[in-house]
């Protein structure tokens, strides 16, 4: 691969190039190289650049021109869904499976693309954050269940401050995702985090309520909100227990 964009130096506490220097084509493209180390995945998602790469590749580094946005607040859910939902026995709870939660997500089916940008090594660099408190997995789970353990879907992300960076989420039953979602934002509305990082807009996204916003807008908003003073560490208490019925009514103001 001939790449025309910066190669990252070895130490994983280097400086990104600016984000506004990234590729128009392919959109966001920014730079190459380094390391999936904790350090510098972090400092990666301060400056709202996120790592997306095939197996065999070098890792490739992104900050595209349009970002896919969600207001906590925002996040849509049908009235047919949401009366679904009325009855429903699924719960959703917070970190008590990540690493199943991306491995799930690593080989969930993608229309139109072939394998997974999440390989073995993404999966360890995420484990790895995850442990340091900084990484998240939402699950939703079939309460039908006698042993409450049937994973039915789920998403992960990485926190900076209070903006959530959704990276993947995975569904074994229709809506599952979409439950996920719909729950954190619950949660993160309630802690008062206002918003869902989603990277790029996709129909499954949109259909949900996502906002597409311009990179310096992002970035603004990026910046306002990652040195918020919230401690790392896991979300299995802080989040609870969630029950999908709670989602068929509005959000609490």
């Amino acid at each position: 691969m001939s790449l025309r964009i910066a190669a990252l130096p070895a130490h994983p506490d280097a400086s990104f190039p600016p984000v506004d220097s990234a590729l128009t084509e392919p959109d966001g493209l920014l730079a190459h190289g380094g390391d999936l180390t904790p350090a510098r995945l972090i400092n990666a998602y301060r400056e709202g650049i996120f790592p997306w790469y095939s197996e065999g590749e070098p890792i490739l580094w992104w900050s595209p021109s349009g970002r896919a946005v969600f207001r906590t607040d925002g996040v849509h859910l049908s009235s047919r869904f949401k009366r679904s939902l009325r009855t429903s026995r699924v719960v959703v709870r917070a970190d008590t499976c990540f690493e199943r939660v991306t491995s799930a997500c690593a080989q969930a089916p993608r229309p139109g693309q072939a394998g997974t940008w999440i390989t073995p090594a993404m999966q360890r660099a995420y484990v790895a954050l995850h442990a340091l408190g900084h990484a998240h997995s939402i699950e939703v789970f079939d309460g039908e269940v006698p042993d409450g353990d049937c994973l039915v879907g789920g998403l992960y992300g990485v926190v900076v401050g209070r903006m959530f960076c959704g990276e993947s989420m995975f569904s074994v039953r229709p809506g599952a995702s979409s439950v996920a979602l719909a729950s954190l934002a619950r949660r993160l509305h309630g802690w008062g985090w206002p918003l869902i990082d989603a990277q790029v807009p996709n129909d499954h996204t949109r259909r949900l309520g996502v906002e597409t916003w311009s990179r310096p807008t992002y970035v603004a908003a990026l910046h306002a909100l990652r040195d918020a003073p919230e401690p790392a560490g896991s979300w299995t208490t802080r989040f609870g227990e969630m029950r999908a019925t709670e989602l068929a009514t509005p959000v609490p103001a």
